[in-house]
């Protein structure tokens, strides 16, 4: 008996943790970007793309937690040199004005892309995924951070989103807090770590994780911090002033914290932002000074801010950033501030399709020119080339079948919303058909009929060659 043979067919397979992404949704990523793009240009940020590999020592440093460096994508390349996928841009940003001695300052600047991190997969996580930051570097005028946070205003405002929060504190005021509970400098990093799970984990477990530790809603053991109970005390005592709702948070925190230098310096620098704010008409309702705030990474020094989304809460943080002012030290003997915000692009993504502020087209056509009668087609393609010449974005029907009615289901199908049609008749007669798809589709392959389908009423129209530009461009308006 033969042996059998072994098939040389790929199983079509994606690495677990990627994904591909098709049309409709590339499509809606990409109409949302450019969206994006257009409020950054606006503000006169520039475009710049760095390296997606990079020096493994380029992304290690005290900034990152533990968490964050079994998190990278590293290995050893050509020549033995050890190196990582990048894990964010605002390291890559650092290492490229370093190198850029007559760059201007300040610099603004917008970048978009693909990250990687061996995060564990889950619904939603995945360890290939786009981020799209804005960060002005080379000042420390609190100006810039007011700047930022007005971006990020109206980027939710030109996508259609009215209803979201921008909440801003100060790692500065975090860490007289640190301070003057008198808790040792060198765990003040832990403690933001711990305070920063306070909205997702609730206050509960953050004073657990900050004493003996917990167990979490998996039955996994959370380590804890150990800290004293006179310390966990003054770090809830703060919590509790800064989640009353009620009066000024700032004046709040400069009754308990106005002893600390550190403190005053962090609460000045937020009455700036906010009266920045103020100067520039940014919606006060959008906008709030939240105390709470922490952001995870060690590197920032100043302002942080994290944006929510009222209508999808679950979402959690959409765009965020901070202050980094130390960062770009790492790779010059220059001091060079800095300040930034960055985009979760497939979570923005996933809460505007749920939130109906875009919709997924599986096509770029807005009309499909049909081909009936194949010795005609350099009347068609005249009539394709007219219509992009028009800037109306048009396909050609390319596939194998003449038959009429597989065509327009074609079109019907991909959500192309008109059909031109014309056989010898129409063109000896100077007239074609144009058939709305949207209102046409509960009728198209109803009859085999080309006569009968052609005259039926209310979703198509024969009009006069010459006319076809202006009553497409006047349906499509």
């Amino acid at each position: 008996m033969a042996a059998k043979k072994k098939s040389t067919k790929v199983k079509p397979r994606v690495l677990k943790g990627f994904r591909d992404y098709p049309p409709e949704e590339q499509y809606a990523r990409e109409l949302m970007i450019e969206k994006v793009c257009e409020v950054f240009r606006l503000m006169g940020f520039l475009p710049l793309q760095t390296a997606s590999l990079e020096f493994t020592e380029t992304l290690l440093g005290s900034h990152y937690s533990e968490d964050s460096l079994a998190e990278l994508f590293g290995f050893d390349g050509p020549d033995e040199v050890a190196m990582a996928l990048r894990y964010e841009f605002t390291l890559s940003l650092a290492r490229y004005v370093a190198s850029q001695p007559n760059l201007p300052l300040p610099f603004r600047r917008y970048q978009y892309g693909n990250v990687w991190r061996v995060d564990k997969p889950g619904p939603g996580r995945f360890r290939e995924f786009m981020q799209f930051d804005i960060d002005i570097v080379g000042t420390r005028n609190m100006l810039a951070d007011a700047e930022i946070i007005a971006a990020m205003v109206t980027v939710f405002e030109h996508l259609g989103i009215e209803k979201f929060k921008v909440r801003y504190s100060n790692r500065k005021i975090l860490n007289g807090l640190i301070e003057w509970a008198g808790i040792p400098a060198e765990t003040g990093p832990d403690v933001m770590r711990v305070i920063d799970k306070l909205e997702k984990q609730g206050k509960a477990s953050v004073l657990l994780e900050l004493g003996p530790g917990r167990t979490d809603s998996s039955g996994d053991k959370i380590p804890g911090l150990n800290l004293n109970n006179e310390w966990i005390d003054s770090l809830e005592k703060f919590l509790d002033i800064a989640a009353r709702p009620e009066g000024d948070p700032l004046d709040r925190a400069a009754e308990m914290l106005g002893d600390i230098a550190v403190s005053r310096e962090g609460i000045a620098e937020l009455r700036q932002v906010q009266n920045h704010l103020q100067n520039m008409t940014i919606d006060e309702a959008k906008t709030t000074v939240d105390l709470t705030i922490v952001r995870g990474l060690g590197y920032y020094t100043g302002p942080v801010f994290e944006t929510t989304l009222t209508d999808l809460p679950d979402f959690g943080s959409v765009f965020s950033g901070g202050r980094y002012d130390t960062l770009v030290e790492r790779f010059m003997n220059q001091s060079v501030p800095a300040v930034g915000s960055s985009i979760g692009i497939d979570r923005l993504m996933a809460a505007l399709i749920e939130l109906k502020a875009i919709s997924l087209q599986s096509s770029t056509s807005q009309v499909l020119v049909t081909v009936m009668d194949r010795e005609r087609l350099p009347d068609y393609l005249k009539i394709l080339k007219e219509l992009r010449d028009a800037g109306i974005p048009s396909e050609i029907f390319s596939g194998d079948t003449k038959n009429l009615t597989r065509q327009v289901k074609y079109g019907d199908k991909l959500g192309i919303p008109f059909a031109v049609i014309a056989g010898s008749e129409e063109f000896e007669s100077g007239q074609v058909t144009v058939k709305n798809l949207e209102t046409g589709a509960a009728k198209a392959g109803q009859t085999s009929d080309r006569e009968k389908w052609l005259k039926a009423e209310g979703f198509q129209e024969r009009i006069p060659l010459s006319e076809l530009i202006a009553y497409l461009k006047k349906r499509l308006s």
